[in-house]
């Protein structure tokens, strides 16, 4: 049983307390599908006196004020951040107890005002969620494809050129090092500084180094059991799980193509990152720093490196490729942001000179919290169609969220990789391989099969194919950013080949960047006429036209939620149609220039399941002269109401017809697109002008954006102006969309400023009254993302003032505590003083000393089932159910009622009586608080 404490503020005032995310309140979570159907559903009771659902409560006072959530069978430990909402309003990320069962969200720095009434709330980790079933309902996805026990995989594409898969020539060597271990800002325990080194035997000269970084796993489990645990250092009884071991097959295959290979350990990260606001991107940042720095002294001084890295070839650190998967994607993405543009020192665990250089980074499965991709660093990020930890697939923002913020030469692909799912990319996370708990995170529901990612279907991957195909387009990435090879490029920019090596898994990709001209982007100003067609938001819910309705089995990857419940841009053209032969037209609101270009390139998207959907292409220059240029296929991916599959397949159309048409290509004034099947819908992300090749990178000077927090005291009286603090540093100045947190309605509002070294253009002010009455702290937050010409590191923080005054006391007067059977019991509970926040007073059922006590079959039966989730029968005494009752005293009253109804019945008893007594701050009963009694006498 969950024990709770006496006063709190109650689960009414929580909804207007947490519009966004607490400072200290992240953790790790798992989507739904890693949970059977029984452990979706929620273990402890909850009370209707607060509206709080089964599995729900509110526990502590003062600033030991939590919301706390519990599921009867443990949630395993995985990338995606566990959320509460109340509907569609995010409360915070909670904090995962020890037993993998229990959450808990810190209302330290949560809102006070807002909305009045509990009404849903939920627990969900990337959308998905957690604590009931899936609403969509039976796995039905739409199009013309019908059930989708008829899915199949996508037809293979032909063969590329080259295969990286194919191993290299050289004979490798494996060995390990340990270093001492190194403290990192806002962790109370010191780092592990381990790491698995496999080399190429014979190799020489300096050879590139390949970094592998692990994601968010539980650190610790103890052998010969299956218990497994988030705390660090590991418990006594228990060992590290060698995370950091799983990537051993890409590093062979790497190294026996030549490269150096080390994979490092983050397990004293993972069971410690729930401390951090941005969910310990700069901590990983910071370890694969201290790492790189290590090897940068080993390159320059062979003698003094560890024995496993003198075993192979001296490092070349001027070609690093940084490989990361799921929260290590996002580490080895602030990685290379950091080591271009480096962070103060206070907010880094690495205070040392950049000595290497970035060449290329693999995002596998990636987080993408901060919606802050490396422009300038070319990338690959392989998407896991059947991902159930990471499940809307939010690394497409790698891709899409680089358009336009800097040169555009670096080219950002994404990997779509049918039928694999999260964590089978690490053998240490694959059931069988793994020398600790491990499973397969797209969980096999035995009610309902999932006719694209169950094991045994048609789509889904073995872990060896998952695995053998994610080593293969690593290496693709290593061969075409690290080694320069031109002919792995089609594998990696849309170009429609297959690496037969990651056979039978089949390998989707589009791309962004590599010199691409002329964007026709959605986000920018735009004019869409004819066929129905019109522009769509995918993250404003006031928008006219959502991208995908409400009611869409399955989820886009280009619209992934981020941290506001609205955003300017990140748009899409939506077609839908029900003749052939509708143009639409798209107009930018300047002519496009396609000058040099080859081919046009779109990012289109249709439903998944779908085939045969085909679209005209044509284009007008500013002259009005009109070229048709041919015409496009586009079908959708494998997909349920489970997956994310609404995603983009890259399609191109020869230009060559508009060259002969005499179309100027330097000022392209519209797209047109016709649909040529009876009927159907599409989407349009991007089209750009493409030619071949790789073009060379060279990193643009930028600013850097960091955005902290400041904490302070409320204070008794008066007003005082604080601003939320901001730290702009690099060089030279660019363009970041602001978005302030309204601490009352959650709602955001944006705007667009120009920053610079040195400037205090991003100025948000924050008034904080003062008083004397109790109240929750409220934190005013903002949140910052890159639009053009700047990064941004820490993009979420703000001004938290903390409530400095103390909690009313309670007492509790009866109002009819002596009433025949059939009446209700009623106490009046009582504050000293009115406070700002709901209070709730938190009551226990007592054994009666002596005489016959209330039982089961003397209250109301549904009261009955909304306070305990029991039944009456079989009949027992009420205390026997560990009962708790909460008197809810709304803010700005002094007083609330406690009740207890009756029911008459037809035996003659004697009278029965109920004792309650209030909890202390620790759940418990102590001497001096009050306890009342109640008696029910026969009605007979």
């Amino acid at each position: 049983m969950i024990r709770v404490r006496r006063i709190g503020v109650t689960a009414v005032a929580l909804l207007a307390m947490a519009g966004a995310a607490p400072a200290s309140a992240q953790a790790a979570g798992a989507a739904q599908d890693r949970l059977p159907s029984a452990a979706r559903q929620s273990a402890a009771a909850g009370d209707s006196g607060t509206g709080l659902p089964p599995g729900w409560r509110v526990t502590g006072s003062g600033d030991a004020r939590q919301l706390e959530w519990h599921t009867g069978t443990p949630v395993p430990m995985g990338d995606a951040r566990v959320e509460f909402y109340a509907g569609d309003r995010l409360l915070g990320r909670p904090r995962p107890g020890g037993d993998g069962r229990t959450f808990r969200l810190d209302l330290s720095a949560a809102r006070t005002k807002g909305l009045k009434k509990l009404t849903d709330l939920q627990v969900r980790a990337s959308g998905r969620r957690l604590d009931a079933e899936d609403p969509s309902g039976a796995a039905q996805a739409p199009g013309r494809s019908g059930a989708l026990a008829a899915v199949r995989p996508p037809a293979p594409l032909p063969a590329g050129k080259v295969d990286p898969g194919k191993p290299g020539t050289y004979r490798t060597t494996t060995g390990e090092y340990r270093l001492g271990s190194v403290r990192l800002p806002g962790f109370p325990a010191p780092v592990e500084m381990q790491a698995v080194v496999v080399t190429p035997q014979g190799a020489t000269g300096r050879r590139p180094l390949a970094l592998f970084l692990h994601g968010r796993h539980a650190p610790c489990y103890t052998p010969h059991s299956d218990e497994v645990s988030g705390d660090w250092p590991c418990p006594a009884g228990s060992l590290p799980i060698p995370s950091h071991r799983g990537y051993l097959q890409d590093q062979k295959l790497l190294a026996s193509q030549g490269y150096v290979t080390v994979s490092i350990a983050a397990n004293g990260i993972n069971g410690q990152d729930w401390q951090a606001e941005d969910g310990g991107a700069q901590a990983r940042s910071s370890l694969v720093r201290q790492h790189l720095a290590r090897w940068a002294d080993w390159a320059a001084h062979p003698a003094t490196a560890p024995a496993a890295v003198r075993r192979g070839p001296v490092a070349d650190l001027s070609r690093v490729l940084l490989v990361g998967h799921s929260r290590g994607g996002e580490g080895v993405n602030r990685a290379a942001m950091d080591s271009l543009y480096p962070p103060a020192a206070d907010q880094d665990g690495y205070h040392g000179k950049t000595r290497w250089h970035i060449s290329g980074t693999v995002l596998i499965g990636p987080t993408v919290f901060g919606q802050n991709p490396v422009a300038d660093v070319p990338s690959a990020t392989l998407l896991p169609g059947c991902d159930g930890d990471v499940s809307d697939l939010q690394g497409e923002v790698y891709v899409d969220g680089t358009r336009g913020v800097s040169r555009g030469t670096a080219l950002h692909s994404a990997v779509y990789v049918v039928g694999a799912d999260h964590n089978f990319f690490n053998t240490e996370w694959t059931p069988g391989k793994a020398v600790a708990p491990a499973d397969d995170d797209f969980y096999e529901d035995p009610d309902q099969r999932d006719p694209v990612c169950s094991p045994g279907t048609a789509t889904r991957l073995t872990a060896d194919q998952q695995h053998r195909a994610g080593a293969t387009y690593i290496a693709a990435a290593a061969r075409l950013f690290v080694a320069g090879d031109d002919r792995v490029r089609p594998l990696l920019d849309g170009s429609g080949v297959r690496a037969p090596s990651a056979d039978p898994a089949r390998v989707l990709t589009h791309a962004v960047g590599a010199g691409r001209t002329g964007g026709l982007l959605p986000d920018g100003p735009l004019t869409v006429t004819g066929g129905g067609a019109r522009l769509c938001s995918a993250v404003d819910p006031d928008a006219s036209v959502a991208c995908l309705d409400e009611n869409t089995p399955g989820r886009s990857p280009h619209f992934a939620q981020w941290d506001t419940d609205r955003e300017a841009g990140r748009r899409a053209v939506a077609l839908r149609w029900s003749a052939a032969g509708s143009a639409v037209r798209i107009r930018p609101g300047s002519p496009v220039s396609l000058k040099g270009a080859e081919q046009l390139a779109l990012r289109v998207f249709v439903p998944p399941n779908t085939t045969g959907t085909r679209l005209d292409v044509a284009v007008t220059d500013a002259a009005g002269h009109r070229a048709a240029l041919g015409t496009v296929r586009a079908d959708g991916l494998p997909g349920t109401e489970r997956t994310a599959s609404y995603w983009a397949r890259e399609v191109r159309v020869p230009l060559a017809a508009a060259t002969r048409a005499g179309l100027d290509l330097r000022r392209i004034a519209s797209l047109e697109l016709t649909p040529r099947t009876r009927s159907g819908q599409a989407w349009l992300m991007d089209a750009w002008g493409w030619r071949p090749g790789t073009p060379a990178v060279r990193a643009a000077s930028l600013p850097r954006v960091d955005v902290g927090r400041l904490t302070v005291k409320e204070g008794d009286s008066g007003e005082r102006t604080y601003r939320v603090p901001v730290r702009v540093s690099g060089h030279g100045s660019g363009q970041v969309r602001v978005y302030v947190i309204d601490p009352v309605t959650n709602e955001a509002k944006g705007r667009l400023v120009t920053v610079r070294p040195g400037g205090h253009s991003i100025d948000v002010p924050v008034l904080v009254r003062g008083n004397t009455r109790y109240g929750a702290d409220v934190a005013n937050d903002i949140v910052v993302k890159a639009v053009h010409g700047a990064v941004v590191g820490s993009h979420r923080g703000g001004v938290t003032a903390l409530n400095d005054d103390p909690a009313p006391t309670v007492t509790v007067t009866p109002v009819a505590d002596r009433v025949t059977e059939g009446e209700t019991l009623k106490w009046r509970v009582n504050l000293s003083a009115a406070a700002d926040s709901d209070i709730v007073a938190i009551f226990v059922v007592q054994p009666v000393p002596d005489g016959p006590e209330l039982s089961t079959k003397d209250v109301d039966p549904q009261w009955l089932s909304d306070t305990t989730g029991e039944s009456p029968d079989p009949e027992r005494p009420l205390s026997s159910l560990d009962m708790y009752l909460w008197a809810d005293v709304p803010a700005g009253e002094l007083s609330t009622e406690l009740s207890v109804p009756t029911v008459r019945d037809q035996v003659a008893e004697q009278p029965e009586r109920v004792r309650i007594a209030l909890t202390g701050d620790d759940g418990q009963v102590h001497e001096g608080l009050p306890v009342v009694t109640g008696t029910v006498l026969d009605a007979s």
